[in-house]
Formats: structure tokens, C-alpha cells, sequence
């Protein structure tokens, strides 16, 4: 059985794609799992600053696994990768190589690692392909980076095409991203959705608005929201109110202005699924721009998995769902596509049903054959 070598994002935040597909893998295949390099050097910014301060922080941390919450709960050994931010430069590349190298054997060696599958989601991490004596590399695409907002796009689709030109298999989640490849050997794994979760009833959070009905939003609030469609949306409807979880990363002042919009911060993962299933309408308000074109939302199978009705701008990803999406036209007020949503309720079994079988134990199912290929 394979050993899982794993670069993504910090283990433990808002599970990514990465994180929900590994922690099934874990059942059956040990695992490090790398916390983030970065994919861009910081800046004078508060939000830098304090990144920087927290990465500092867990690189005096020890290499192992964290506190288990249950007897049942299965944990990767974490290492706190003590790097520097400037992938840029080559000698800052050598030696971020030899520093995570140092580390990673060290972790091999404590587990007793023989088989291994080197897994990056980062493409910052190429230097390490071909240097754990590695069977096999899979570069996992879950993501168009150059079109990402908060990356060093220059720096990162050099080392991208290095990073597709040395693995093994590329794994992406949509048809848009894999047309950026030629590597033969190029699979679509689209994302998942943690069914029993989503689909189990749960009780009404008590900071949700009491008086009418509500069309909300959870995820990163970022450039890539269209903020004046919703700040129409918001005055056209001004019984219905509009309600937004996650951190905010853009310029609100114009929402935040609307007495009928409200901001409940971030939550954490497992507490979603009460507030979307006590919203009338679920939104995908995307811009029309390269990252939404590529991106496959974790949040889009979430909302359909929870059987709420859905408004949605139109992008590739949602349009797969189109019998089951109400999807705005060209031209036609997002308020209207609220409206359209609100009255699908009765469709609520056939949207959980159509995602039923597209959880992330099915797509760690496909992962694993892929990974048994490779690992003979």
C-alpha cells in the first residue's frame, strides 16, 4: 500500500478540495501532509503581516500529528514547512528545497515510509519532484492559478508548466482546465460533496434575520463577487434578506450601506449546513471572468446536496446543473434569477438526488484506483 507525501494548504482551515479527498485516502494510506509554501512573496499589508507572523510561529512547532478529537478521527503527521516566500529566486528555491527535504525524510524515516505517492496541489513545490525517491507524482489542479486572485501569476505559470512537464498525472477538476495541459496522461476528477452533512437537517442558527425570506452566500467574499449585481438585487428586493458567511477580502461599503444585508463573519465548515438550509435562495453571484470559467465551487454540489433552490450567474461549472439552477440570462436582472430560484422549492429532491452519488467517498474511490495504478 502506497504512502501519501502531500503539499496543499494548511491542514485544519476550510477543508479544500485536497484536504476532503486525502482524509478518506487516510483511511487506507499513511500520510505527511506539508502545510502551504505560498504562492506569492508577502507585502506591507496587515493581512501579510500577520500571515507571516503566524507561519513564523508554526515553523517552531514540531513535526507530528495533531490532537485527535475522537478515538475515531485519523490525522496526517503535519510538517510546518520552514521556508521562504520568495519563490522567484533560484537560490531561495535551492534552499527552501533543502530545508523541506531535511524535514521530510526526517518524517519518513520516524513513520517508516517505503511506497511513495508525492501529491502536490502547488505548484511551488516542483523542487521536491524526483527527490523523495518517489514512485510516482501527481500534480492535483484544483485551481486556474493564473487567473487567481491573491498570486503571483508571473511567478507561478513558469513553474506550473515545470511542475506538468515532471509528474506522472495531472488531476483537474473541470473540462476548462484541462485543456491547459498536453501531459497524456491528464484525468478530470471533479469535486465532491460531503453528502451526509449537507443533506442531514439541522436547526436555525439564532443570528439569522427573523423577517423574510433570506437568499444568502457562504465563502471567501473577493473581487470575484459581483457586488453592484447584488447591491441591485438587495434594493429590488427589499423584503428579502440578503446574508453573507466568510471573510471579507474586497471592498463591501456598498453592501454593507443596505439595511436588508447583513454579514455574519466566517463559520466553521460543519456549522454550513444550518444556515443554507434555512435560506429560501443559495447564490452564486461569480463575475465572468478566467478563475470562475475554470473553477468547479465546492460550494455549488454543497447547495444542491442541501436541496435549497439556486441563483446563480452563468459559468461553466453551474451550467452542468442547468435543470436544476436557475441561471441568469443575458441581460436579465439577478434579482429576477432569485425570484426564478425561490419558486424551484418543490424540486429539492431531484437537486440531492443528483448529487447523491457524487460525495467525496465516491471520488476518493476513483482516486484510489488511479493511485494503485501508479503505485504497482
Amino acid at each position: 500500500m502506497a504512502d501519501l507525501i502531500v503539499f496543499g494548504e494548511d491542514w485544519g482551515g476550510l477543508p479544500s478540495s485536497t484536504q476532503h479527498l486525502i482524509s478518506h485516502l487516510m483511511k487506507r494510506h499513511r500520510v505527511i501532509w506539508v502545510n502551504s509554501i505560498g504562492m506569492r512573496s508577502p507585502q506591507l499589508s496587515l493581512r501579510d503581516i500577520k500571515r507571516v507572523f503566524q507561519k513564523m510561529m508554526a515553523m517552531l512547532r514540531r513535526t507530528g500529528k495533531p490532537a485527535q478529537t475522537s478515538s475515531e478521527q485519523i490525522t496526517p503527521v503535519i510538517i510546518h514547512p520552514k521556508v521562504l516566500p520568495f519563490h522567484r529566486l533560484k537560490l531561495v528555491r535551492q534552499l527552501n528545497k533543502r530545508l523541506l527535504l531535511k524535514d521530510i525524510n526526517r518524517a519518513i524515516d520516524q513513520e517508516g515510509f517505503d511506497k511513495i505517492i508525492l501529491w502536490l496541489s502547488l505548484p511551488t513545490a516542483v523542487d521536491l519532484v524526483g527527490s523523495l525517491n518517489e514512485q510516482a507524482s501527481i500534480y492535483y489542479c484544483g485551481d486556474d492559478f493564473e487567473g487567481l486572485d491573491g498570486v503571483d501569476h508571473k511567478m507561478i505559470k513558469p513553474l506550473e508548466q515545470e511542475l506538468a512537464e515532471k509528474v506522472d498525472l495531472i488531476l483537474v477538476v473541470s473540462k476548462t482546465l484541462a485543456r491547459k495541459f498536453t501531459h497524456p496522461n491528464t484525468i478530470i476528477l471533479p469535486h465532491g460533496v460531503d453528502y451526509p452533512l449537507f443533506s442531514s437537517p439541522a436547526a436555525k442558527p439564532h443570528d439569522l434575520p427573523d423577517s423574510g425570506p433570506i437568499a444568502g452566500f457562504y465563502g471567501s467574499i473577493s473581487a470575484w463577487l459581483e457586488t453592484d449585481l447584488l447591491v441591485q438585487s438587495a434594493i429590488a428586493l427589499p423584503s428579502w434578506q440578503f446574508v453573507f458567511i466568510g471573510d471579507i477580502k474586497t471592498d463591501i461599503s456598498s453592501l454593507q450601506a443596505l439595511p436588508n444585508v447583513h454579514f455574519l463573519g466566517a463559520k466553521p465548515h460543519n456549522q454550513l449546513p444550518s444556515y443554507i438550509q434555512h435560506w429560501n435562495v443559495a447564490m452564486l453571484p461569480f463575475r465572468n471572468n478566467k478563475q470562475i470559467a475554470a473553477c468547479n465551487p465546492l460550494k455549488l454540489r454543497e447547495y444542491l446536496a442541501s436541496g435549497t433552490p439556486i441563483a446563480s450567474t452563468s459559468f461553466p461549472a453551474a451550467r452542468e446543473y442547468e435543470n436544476l439552477v436557475a441561471i441568469q440570462s443575458p441581460k436579465e436582472p439577478f434579482s429576477r434569477v432569485i425570484l426564478r430560484a425561490n419558486d424551484q422549492r418543490e424540486e429539492k429532491a431531484n437537486r440531492q438526488a443528483r448529487v447523491s452519488t457524487e460525495s467525496w467517498q465516491h471520488r476518493a474511490t476513483q482516486l484510489e484506483a488511479l493511485i494503485n495504478h501508479l503505485s504497482r
